[in-house]
């Protein structure tokens, strides 16, 4: 009993980690954007850059905990972005200077490495010490309800006609909230669980590792295209203005549960195929709004991206996990940062798409472009996963044979 609340508290302290240095620190700034443009005259490919600067800030973060090795510096760095997350949120309000902006959109970028990769790892490795399915589902529903939280925050916001420097203020309260209990839960590693418990590690080939990596670049970009920019799309179809905030509710709707149930998809498929079928959903729900802008298409493309861009995240870092229960992180920030290389390409090539052509529908056709590409390296892994067990199958009969 005492076990399954430990359990339960170490999940919660890893979801409100997601909401504070995820939803706050990367997300609130999707919802934001249109009304930023409106009052400050930030433009589209500005906001691209300051897109840009978050994900640079994140890769920062990516490479910083992969080159940690102690998981003291880890947890205590976790907590420092905690309160990072906090004030970069209120800081936003002092200035309009793209300069300044820029400088603290990076710092929350590196912030959100916190929840995506540090607080991962910490809570992976304590689920592997407890005799727990290595699985990170329930953690990442954290991002689907940072998405939720930050949405209905900035909605309520504005039905009170809160201008844009009382929606960071408001953010940024909040996140001092929900840091409370992710500071206090999150598990140290000094009380990971039985110290007789060891893992081995299975790393992969490298041939596996670099065409993961490509295919996971891949889907960062399909990722941060919608993520970034879902809102402003929305906001600039006609007869669908005052939807945008709406249609990122129901990414985080989708996206709460997604992570659960694609880890239960690749417990029957596996986690390659699990992964295939995700890039191909996504890809077909980055392309809907430009195909058709039509309210009842949009829900769909909402619905479609939310359902599956945190399962690519969650089923790779799973992987991580399983490849390297030892020190999970190590794999997660490799593969991290060939996602995180594409979220820093992708949101100034859209943004400089949408001034170009007026709109963001070639930047939605690229986006969608890149994630079928990736389809196709996840069916190279596929098989090399097939030859490898060939491999493994032949090794074992040739063992069996010479006893």
């Amino acid at each position: 009993m005492l076990t399954e609340l430990t359990k339960s508290r170490v999940y919660f302290a890893g979801i409100c980690s997601l909401i504070v240095t995820v939803g706050v620190a990367r997300f609130s700034y999707s919802l934001l954007l249109p009304i930023m443009q409106d009052n400050t005259g930030l433009t589209e490919s500005g906001g691209g850059w300051l897109a840009t600067t978050n994900f640079m800030g994140y890769m920062l973060g990516v490479l910083l905990a992969a080159s940690l090795h102690n998981l003291n510096h880890k947890y205590n760095l976790h907590r420092v972005y905690l309160i990072l997350s906090v004030v970069t949120s209120a800081a936003m309000v002092v200035t309009t200077d793209m300069i300044t902006w820029a400088v603290l959109r990076f710092i929350a970028g590196v912030c959100a490495s916190g929840g995506l990769i540090i607080a991962s790892g910490l809570i992976l490795k304590w689920l592997v010490k407890n005799n727990h399915r290595a699985e990170l589902g329930i953690h990442f529903t954290g991002a689907g309800l940072s998405i939720i939280v930050t949405s209905l925050l900035v909605e309520i916001m504005l039905a009170m006609s809160a201008d844009w420097q009382q929606q960071w203020l408001a953010l940024a309260v909040l996140a001092a909230i929900v840091a409370i209990p992710a500071w206090l839960w999150m598990p140290h590693p000094s009380t990971e669980g039985q110290a007789g418990v060891t893992a081995k590690d299975t790393p992969p080939s490298k041939a596996f590792t670099s065409m993961m990596m490509l295919a996971y670049f891949c889907a960062g970009y399909g990722y941060v295209v919608s993520s970034t920019f879902i809102v402003d799309i929305v906001e600039g179809i006609k007869g669908l203005q005052g939807q945008g905030g709406f249609a990122f509710i129901l990414v985080g709707l989708a996206a709460s549960p997604a992570a659960l149930v694609w880890d239960r998809i690749a417990r029957n498929v596996g986690y390659l195929k699990a992964l295939l079928a995700a890039y191909t959903l996504q890809a077909i729900g980055i392309v809907l709004p430009a195909i058709n802008d039509t309210l009842p298409v949009v829900i769909l493309s909402a619905l479609l991206f939310g359902g599956t861009f945190i399962a690519c995240v969650s089923l790779v870092l799973t992987m991580a996990g399983k490849f390297f229960p030892s020190n999970p992180a190590k794999f997660m920030g490799t593969m991290t940062l060939a996602y995180g290389c594409a979220q820093i390409i992708a949101p100034v090539c859209t943004g400089y798409l949408a001034e170009a052509f007026g709109n963001y529908d070639l930047g939605l056709y690229l986006s969608a472009a890149v994630m079928m590409i990736g389809t196709l390296f996840l069916l190279g892994l596929l098989r090399i996963e097939k030859n490898a067990e060939k491999q493994k199958n032949l090794r074992t009969r040739t063992n069996i044979s010479a006893h």
